[in-house]
């Protein structure tokens, strides 16, 4: 499983930056609750915030003419949403929803944008998670058009078990079809598979993993390869950085999460 940080309040991008370069950011950082559903940009319009998720799950999602869905990358804790700003871009084709509940902190898009473009560490980490995110893009065109059903079904629960750090997922099949872009009746027939192999179970509105390692058996070369890549430009690179440890997040972020009550994660929305 994914491991980007010890503490289920942090970002790993965050995480990563020295106090030094956190600094500046810190004060304009907000932590808020992101409830299921929620659109945080939509297809065209300008992007006037970038969020760090710590506990929340947000999707990159199209919708087709026909009003069909498919879902082109997830973001959790090992990454940030709003990355056309940096690139030069004001708005994104996409539209940006959250998938699961949880936690993210928020910044305006044009304080973080000026730091982004002081080219020091905020500038490198954010050009390499793009390169990683551009990876997670690719590999579900790829998957989506060459993986077996039960391939996909597994790297995605695998993916969403990854930033959840939970066996039990609170999701429904018809959310999995949505996100996949595929017919919720191919969804049903695969989790049938997995669970009648003893890989999962299921009841309404959760599934939960019963054995990882089975699943990853399973699961298309994908996950494996989306896996390696986060690791490899982010957690390697950040950390070895002139051979500092990566610091933790300022005194002025964990003032938030002193304040904010245990939770547990609520049920995905299924369309």
């Amino acid at each position: 499983m994914l491991d980007f940080t010890n503490d289920r309040f942090e970002n790993h991008l965050l995480a990563a930056l020295p106090a030094s370069e956190l600094a500046p950011i810190a004060p304009h950082l907000k932590l808020q609750r992101l409830s299921a559903g929620q659109l945080l940009c939509d297809s065209g319009e300008s992007i006037k915030h970038v969020y760090f998720p710590t506990t929340a799950i947000v999707s990159m999602v199209y919708l087709m003419a026909d009003g069909a869905t498919a879902e082109v990358a997830a973001i959790g804790n090992e990454g940030v949403i709003g990355v056309p700003v940096l690139m030069g871009g004001l708005t994104t084709p996409s539209r940006v929803e959250v998938r699961s509940d949880g936690y993210a902190y928020s910044i305006s898009a044009s304080i973080f944008k000026r730091e982004f473009e002081g080219h020091g560490l905020v500038h490198k980490l954010m050009l390499l998670y793009v390169q990683a995110l551009l990876t997670q893009v690719s590999q579900s065109a790829l998957c989506n058009r060459h993986h077996h059903i039960v391939k996909q079904v597994c790297s995605w629960l695998l993916l969403t078990q990854d930033r959840l750090k939970s066996d039990e997922l609170a999701v429904t099949q018809q959310l999995i079809a949505t996100m996949l872009g595929v017919r919720r009746e191919g969804v049903t027939e695969a989790a049938g598979r997995l669970q009648e192999a003893g890989l999962i179970s299921m009841r309404r509105g959760h599934i939960t993993i019963l054995d990882r390692e089975g699943l990853e058996g399973r699961a298309c070369e994908c996950y494996g390869i989306v896996k390696r890549e986060f690791r490899r430009l982010l957690l390697a690179s950040a950390a070895a950085k002139d051979g500092t440890q990566r610091p933790p997040v300022p005194t002025t972020m964990s003032l938030y999460r002193s304040r904010e009550p245990e939770y547990e994660t609520a049920a995905f929305s299924g369309r």
